[in-house]
């Protein structure tokens, strides 16, 4: 089995976002970093925050955690080395998740001021903490030092060491956490705390979505010879990895299993979830 690369881009082209497909070229076509950061810094705002539906499910303009979040994503893609730029934009966005922090150090999941645009239903105002694991994680993937930084991992090690969290993306954040932070025998005792959560099949069920909606080995442990890996067998990771290709649409691209609520977000959805794909079969060495 095999994908069709050449469909993969063209989609790209055609329903991506323009960070995407600048992604796309610096990811598979050695096009410069500078591009993918032309391209995502409309999204920035003048207090250092991120919104303008950078995370799609929340189509507002105001800054909020996710936003955040995509923006340290698509930062940690290009690494610190490939423009001084990176560790700027990486430390302001660092500099603004604490100054919305709340004082145990956590991040709240969704702002109040998201009541005022369209949003995901699950995306409506609440201070759930989860987004830290997530946020911290790339935090530390950039290399970043930051005070806040010290408050927010501490805030995920009580966490992680206290009730184990059971919920599909609480542990998805957990484990980005856990694979990135510095310290690997404690990563290693955490990652066996989360197998319980976990199905037979290496899934986890999200709570409150779509009909049999879930978290996949390769969504809740992305890199190989990562701490988080080890709750996997390499029978697990071999099937989805089977699964992922034979999910390539006709048109090229790759389609999301939770709510298409809104046009805009299914058309940046499928965008995002696309280069990703391509992105982890690259990197399993299936293209």
């Amino acid at each position: 089995m095999s994908i069709d690369l050449a469909a993969a881009e063209r989609f790209i082209h055609d329903d991506a976002r323009l960070l995407e497909r600048h992604r796309l070229a610096v990811l598979f076509r050695d096009a410069p970093g500078r591009r993918v950061l032309d391209a995502l810094r409309p999204y920035r705002n003048d207090d250092g925050g991120w919104g303008h539906a950078l995370e799609p499910d929340l189509r507002g303009p105001d800054s909020q955690v996710s936003g955040a979040l995509s923006a340290l994503e698509v930062l940690a893609e290009l690494g610190t080395a490939a423009d001084p730029a990176v560790t700027r934009l990486a430390t302001e966005t660092a500099d603004w998740l604490a100054s919305v922090a709340l004082p145990d150090g956590r991040v709240p999941h969704v702002l109040p001021t998201a009541a005022d645009y369209p949003a995901a239903p699950w995306m409506q105002p609440n201070e759930n903490g989860f987004l830290t694991f997530a946020v911290t994680a790339r935090l530390w993937e950039l290399g970043l030092h930051h005070p806040w930084l010290d408050a927010a991992t501490t805030w995920c090690w009580d966490q992680l060491e206290g009730e184990t969290p059971v919920d599909g993306y609480t542990v998805l954040f957990a484990l980005n956490f856990l694979d990135a932070v510095p310290e690997p025998d404690r990563a290693a005792t955490a990652v066996e705390r989360l197998r319980p959560a976990l199905r037979d099949d290496g899934s986890i069920a999200v709570d409150g979505g779509q009909s049999d909606e879930k978290l996949t080995p390769l969504q809740l442990s992305a890199r190989p010879g990562s701490p988080s890996r080890a709750l996997f067998s390499s029978g697990q990771i071999s099937a989805e990895l089977d699964r992922l290709e034979a999910e390539q649409l006709e048109d090229g691209g790759w389609d999301f299993d939770f709510q298409h609520w809104s046009p805009g977000q299914t058309v940046e959805w499928r965008g995002i979830v696309t280069l990703s794909a391509l992105q982890t079969l690259r990197l399993h060495g299936r293209l």
